[in-house]
């Protein structure tokens, strides 16, 4: 089983880090101005702009 790589609302952070926004076809199209937070582990996710989106770790580029 490997590890988790999107998360929920409310959810724990795993790790410090940056986290931005994903949304259903966000792979390939993108999302507009996507939601991005820094949490420190333990801290929870904030409520996404809509209920299809998720948060997952931001890769720095």
């Amino acid at each position: 089983m490997g590890e988790q790589t999107q998360f929920e609302p409310g959810q724990n952070a795993p790790n410090d880090g940056e986290y931005i926004e994903v949304g259903e076809d966000s792979f390939h199209m993108g999302i507009t101005n996507p939601q991005h937070v820094y949490l420190k582990k333990g801290q929870k996710f904030p409520n996404t702009t809509n209920h299809n989106r998720k948060w997952r770790k931001h890769k720095a580029p």
